[in-house]
């Protein structure tokens, strides 16, 4: 039918055939290309559900209502099958295109820059458009590993690249080519997007199924949820309409002493039947690897009494009410979504989650602080932008230095390792249905050995992926990183996993010098910024930035040095701030030695791209070139000092006070 429709045509003013009917037989020949295009540039953050219905909203939507002829050349083609470069016009999406012919294939380029330009710059209305459908959930089928793999980078990358890596992958256009599309569909800066496509390989030889939005798989929506959203709805159209009858009428409703809260509509965020409950494999299917991924668990799911309990104390915050700092008590503002519901020893327990706070309920009479698990009541703790790791397990219940754990359902496997000991393996943890048995926390800056949770993740999202995390006293434990010693001849290093060995021996010397174990930290990195060689052959000593995130965006460092015959470390300066972070990655420190023949020296090391360090004293200075970032100053007595770095570009640090 589209193959006689363009042959066919009957021909209009000086033999211009129907142009939006010729579009439509091109848009329908090249659907599945373009419906690919758009699922590949459109935001990752969508779960594939939302990506799939939006990638095919994009593409119907780029048959424009009217097409005009102009004088312009017409498009360049594309490399086969469907030639037709896209044209260099400045008109917005919605615009009418111009083309010089009839062939469907020339006008592919035009339909492929509106596709384009919907996909880098989706409308939040266009959501509304979008096509519905009702009970079902629609997913890309499996890949294999490549696939996922190529799927967590494809996340990583903003718009742009990702529409440069289609370009490349399934318009098969070389550089010049791909770079042309993307300044026709407005792309500020598509040299830099080119060039971060080109870092990911280019996927299998063969179309890959992941992403293939026309190839869909089709499961079931949760059926007794949208039983109770049905019948929900139906009450609130009632009302609807009994309200209407009662002003239409001219009567008036008298005012109601009650509570707010006790007066709300089916729906509010204190009904049990609204809570948001996600696919157990739902964590298989998304890009958004975070608390939004964690399916409903525990054997009370369906417990609307404990679930109501919960949300009530959720709605109106009292002194049962505990936050970390940082996290705000209000309620919700829409039906949050539910991420446990069970019996911990002996006593209920629900998490739930709306998007920016973990909130646990726990039953019970009350305590003064609940922290010892004999108290209930409801622990809030912030939880936003949270990613595979630092969504990685909460915890379940405290009872003195015992914890348990609620993992995330990408956890394969789980162990304990004390952290004062990197070469004792570590113990296996079971965690039937995500949760673990009572195992032993200790906070990290004691420096008497703390036990940590070593988590590894599936396949299905990383490659071996082992990481460390440790409970600082709050419901979220703390994500463990560790920054190696410079290497000269490599830029610097981004934090990496605790889990290797040299990370390991590492966190057991100096991890007692966070600068902040309280509860709220997101993640506490390790930086081994300068190794110095001691004078008298007394061996080296090892300073360290240690960066403690809190979830608010808030920190603080501290620097330590470890020296030889001690068995801790020695704190030299820190405060709050993004020092040690990667908007300051330029640190100086300095510590005070006694070396074992009785001398004191006055040790001074800085980052890499310290090069020259300068001390100063009350009758005395010292001012160095430090090829190795670090200084060693023999001294008769200690004393104030002044102590300053000279970078590579010129400017000059000061140690962090």
């Amino acid at each position: 039918m589209a193959a006689r429709t363009v042959g066919a045509e009957p021909a209009a003013r000086g033999g211009w055939a129907r142009p939006v009917a010729v579009a439509e037989a091109a848009l329908v020949h090249h659907y599945r290309r373009l419906v690919r295009l758009a699922y590949l540039a459109l935001p990752a953050d969508r779960d594939r559900h939302s990506r799939v219905l939006a990638a095919h909203a994009a593409v119907q939507r780029a048959l424009p209502y009217r097409w005009t002829r102009h004088t312009a050349p017409a498009p360049a083609p594309a490399p086969a099958p469907a030639p037709g470069a896209a044209p260099a016009s400045a008109d917005p999406a919605d615009s009418a295109p111009t083309t010089t012919g009839t062939d469907p294939d020339q006008l592919y380029g035009a339909l492929r820059l509106r596709v384009l330009r919907a996909a880098l710059r989706p409308r939040p209305a266009a959501r509304l458009l979008a096509p519905r459908v009702w009970g079902l959930r629609l997913f890309t089928p499996h890949g294999g590993e490549q696939d996922a793999a190529l799927d967590r980078a494809l996340a990583a990358l903003d718009a742009p690249a990702r529409a440069a890596f289609a370009l490349r992958v399934v318009e098969g256009l070389d550089g010049p080519e791909a770079l042309e599309v993307l300044r026709a569909a407005g792309v500020e800066r598509p040299t830099e997007a080119l060039a971060a496509a080109a870092e990911l390989p280019a996927g299998p030889e063969e179309e890959p199924l992941a992403f293939d939005p026309c190839a869909v798989r089709v499961q079931p929506t949760d059926l007794l949820r949208r039983r109770r959203t049905l019948t929900a709805a139906l009450a609130v159209g009632v009302l609807g309409l009994t309200t209407t009858a009662a002003v239409l009428g001219g009567g008036s409703a008298p005012a109601s002493s009650a509570p707010r809260s006790a007066v709300r509509p089916p729906g509010a965020v204190t009904d049990p039947a609204r809570l948001v409950r996600v696919a157990p494999d739902a964590w298989q299917h998304t890009a958004r690897i975070d608390f939004t991924a964690w399916p409903a668990r525990g054997d009370r799911r369906e417990d609307a009494a404990l679930l109501g309990r919960a949300l009530a104390a959720w709605a109106q915050p009292g002194p049962r009410t505990r936050a970390e700092p940082g996290t705000d008590t209000a309620p919700p503002d829409t039906p949050p979504q539910l991420l446990y519901a069970g019996t911990v020893d002996g006593t209920g327990v629900a998490v739930l989650y709306d998007g920016r706070r973990i909130a646990r309920w726990t039953d019970g009479s009350g305590g003064r602080d609940g922290r010892d698990g004999s108290g209930g009541g409801l622990d809030l703790a912030r939880a936003d932008d949270s990613d595979p790791t630092t969504a990685g397990a909460v915890v379940l219940s405290r009872r003195g230095a015992a914890l348990r754990y609620l993992l995330a359902p990408w956890v394969d496997t789980a162990e304990t390792r004390r952290i004062d000991q990197p070469d004792t393996a570590a113990r296996p943890l079971d965690h039937p249905d995500g949760v673990t048995p009572a195992a032993p926390g200790g906070g990290l800056a004691d420096c008497r050995g703390a036990t940590v949770l070593q988590l590894r993740s599936s396949s299905v999202i990383a490659e071996k992926h082992t990481f460390l995390l440790a409970d600082l006293g709050g419901l979220v434990p703390a994500h463990l990183t560790y920054t190696p010693p410079p290497d000269r001849t490599q830029p610097a290093r981004s934090p990496g996993e605790s889990t290797g060995q040299d990370a390991l021996a590492a966190w057991a010397r100096a991890g007692c010098a966070v600068p902040d174990g309280t509860p709220g930290v997101k993640q506490l990195n390790l930086w081994a910024f300068a190794v110095q060689p001691l004078p008298q052959n007394a061996g080296s000593a090892a300073w360290y930035c240690l960066r403690a995130d809190r979830w608010t965006g808030e920190g603080s460092a501290a620097t330590a040095v470890l020296l030889p015959a001690t068995r801790g470390p020695q704190r030299t300066g820190g405060g709050p701030g993004r020092g040690c972070s990667r908007y300051e990655q330029d640190t100086v420190a300095w510590a005070w030695w006694h070396s074992p023949q009785g001398a004191d020296y006055l040790l001074a090391a800085g980052s890499r791209r310290v090069t020259r360090l300068t001390v100063k004293g009350p009758d005395w200075s010292a001012d160095r070139p430090a090829p190795d970032h670090t200084l060693a100053v023999e001294r008769p007595a200690r004393g104030a000092v002044q102590v300053e770095a000279l970078l590579d570009n010129g400017n000059r640090i000061s140690p962090p006070h």
